[in-house]
Order: C-alpha cells, then structure tokens, then sequence
C-alpha cells in the first residue's frame, strides 16, 4: 500500500514526497525559452494531480507513457489554488512493484445490489414500449457489465468504477421523489432518460489503471454514442413508437442543459427539464461529498477550493461543531469562575 495519496497533498504542502502514481495524461510542451517540459496528470484512487517535469526532461520523455505506473520524487505546492506536483526525479514502475487497488477508485456500494434496484425501478414502469426498451439493455450482458463498472466522469463527478451505476441510481430515486410532486411529469419517460443520458460513457471512457478517454469519446463523445445505441435497441422493440423515439433523443442530446456546456439542444419539455436539473444536482452534490470525504482529517470547517463548482465549501458539520464546542468552552470558563467566586 502507497504511503501517499493525493488527498493526502494539504498535510505536505511544501514537501518533497516520494511515491507512486498511474499516469492519467502526458504531454510534451515547449517552454517560452523552445526547451520543452512534460505536463503529467497523475493519479491515484483519491484523486488526480497535474504535474510538470521541467529539468532533466531528454533523461525521462521517452521512458513511460500514459497508463504507465511512475515512482515519483518532487514537491507539492500550489498554484491558481490548486496543488501541484514539481517532478525532480521519476522512473516507470514495473507492475508487481505496485498494487493495483492504490490507483483505481472503486465505489463501496454493492453493484449488484446497485443493479437490482435500477431493474425493480425499471419493472414497475406503465409504458409498456419503455419497459421493453430498457430491459432490452439491462439483458445485453455486456451492457450490464460496463454499466457495473464504468465511472460516470473522468474527473468532476463519480470519478470512479461504478460511478455511473451509483449515480444513476440515485437520479432514479430523485426522479421517483420528484415525480410525485408533480404529476403532470411523465415518470417513466423521466427515468428511461436517466438510464440513457450517460449510457454512452460505456464506451467513452476507458478505466483499466486511470480514467481516460477512448478513441470515440474523443472523437464522438457520449451523446452520438448514446443515439447510436438508443437506435440499435429501439430496433429489437417491434412497433417503438416514433414519438417516444424523438423524446428520448431530445433528452439525451439537452441533460447537459446549456449551449455552453456541450449541449446541443435546451430542454424543451418538462421531462427533459427536470432531468437536466436533477442530474446537475447530482453531480454537485456528489462533487461536495468526495472533497468533504478527502478532507475528513481536517478540523477547519472551510474545505478547499473545489475547481468543478468554482467555489470554497463550508462543512456545515464541522461549522456547527465547532460552534457547539465554543459554547461549551465558555460554560466551562463561567462555570469555573462562579466557583472561585
């Protein structure tokens, strides 16, 4: 087991540490000077820190690769708020120099239990054309398989195998919840997007050592994917229904919810509103839930900077103990002195 983490970086700020990493991204620049440097993603399974080897860089640029294991020696400090890694020494790592489960993180729920509540979801839909659609994907065992262990993002959000399992179901029950208080919402449509909007990242994210992207995530992203497997299993549902077909891609191509953020289309009716906004809730607030987790060791109730929200974030746990634990210090103080009087 590693005696580092990256969650790990606060308690060493200006530090020089000594471990191993899986090397998420690696890139050749040139400096302003033409000399070029090497800009790293490391990563290990409590997250990923960026990189930079400056010096010696002719000694290392040819000896490992992206995916590769590194032994590292360099300094942690920060910049723009963020930590960073200065690379003094590196050399690639053999694999049985290393553990496997120090570099991947694995979501700690039960898939199969995970699973099984998505199919119960699933079989009390009403729509009998919906049911049969994703049921045509929960049988498929590859599908089921990749479903088990994809992450539902590379870095911003359920970052880790199973996280798309995870986070869809949380949106179902979000999306049963919230259904409930608005009937006009047509619930099983609701859910038949939350099991689709991200089905693509199946085969958009690749997550053998570090979470990266494959050659059509790149060159496709989610969605096109997405279409293309929404189109293949509509054709094993005899008589899908066309309208129910263009609902389901509108709801695909508009769940990221704004231009700017790589959607296609606004969400133009209820069901693809409430989907694109409680699947935003569910990032952020999983976003939340890992700093706070990494930060646990930490007494100080303001957590760091977290880049995907572009913001701080109070504990409200740890603001609130703190406030009790004042109290308490000053009934103590008062008590003492009522005493001495």
């Amino acid at each position: 087991m590693k005696d580092f983490y990256i969650r790990d970086c606060a308690q060493h700020e200006n530090q020089t540490i000594t471990t191993t990493f899986v090397v998420a991204s690696k890139q050749i620049k040139p400096k302003k000077t033409g000399d070029l440097y090497i800009a790293l993603t490391l990563a290990d399974r409590t997250g990923q820190i960026e990189a930079k080897v400056w010096d010696n860089v002719h000694e290392v640029i040819d000896a490992f690769e992206q995916d590769d294991f590194v032994k590292v020696k360099g300094l942690i400090n920060k910049y723009n708020n963020r930590f960073q890694l200065t690379v003094h020494k590196m050399r690639k790592c053999e694999e049985q120099e290393v553990d496997f489960s120090d570099y991947l993180p694995k979501t700690d729920k039960d898939v199969d239990l995970l699973w099984q509540t998505l199919r119960e979801f699933v079989d009390s839909f009403q729509n009998e054309q919906l049911r049969a659609l994703i049921q045509a994907f929960m049988a498929d065992p590859e599908i089921e398989f990749r479903y088990k262990n994809a992450p539902a993002a590379k870095s911003l959000h359920h970052a880790f195998v199973g996280g798309l399992l995870d986070h869809v179901v949380s949106l179902f029950k979000s999306c049963d919840l919230v259904s409930r208080n608005y009937p006009q919402i047509d619930r099983d449509l609701l859910m038949s997007g939350a099991f689709l909007h991200d089905i693509g990242k199946l085969y958009e994210l690749s997550y053998s050592r570090s979470i990266s992207y494959t050659t059509s995530g790149q060159l496709l992203g989610h969605m096109i994917i997405e279409l293309e497997m929404l189109h293949a299993k509509i054709a094993l549902v005899p008589g899908f229904s066309d309208e129910l077909k263009i609902l389901l891609e509108h709801m695909i191509i508009s769940h990221h919810g704004h231009y700017e953020f790589g959607s296609p289309k606004l969400p133009m009716f209820p069901e693809a509103l409430m989907l694109h906004y409680l699947d935003d809730l569910d990032s952020k607030m999983e976003s939340m839930r890992a700093q706070f987790e990494r930060e646990a060791e930490s007494d100080e109730p303001w957590a760091g900077y977290n880049p995907s929200l572009g913001r701080p974030l109070l504990n409200v746990k740890k603001f609130l103990a703190k406030k009790k634990e004042k109290e308490e210090k000053e009934k103590e103080a008062a008590a003492a002195v009522s005493v001495k009087c």
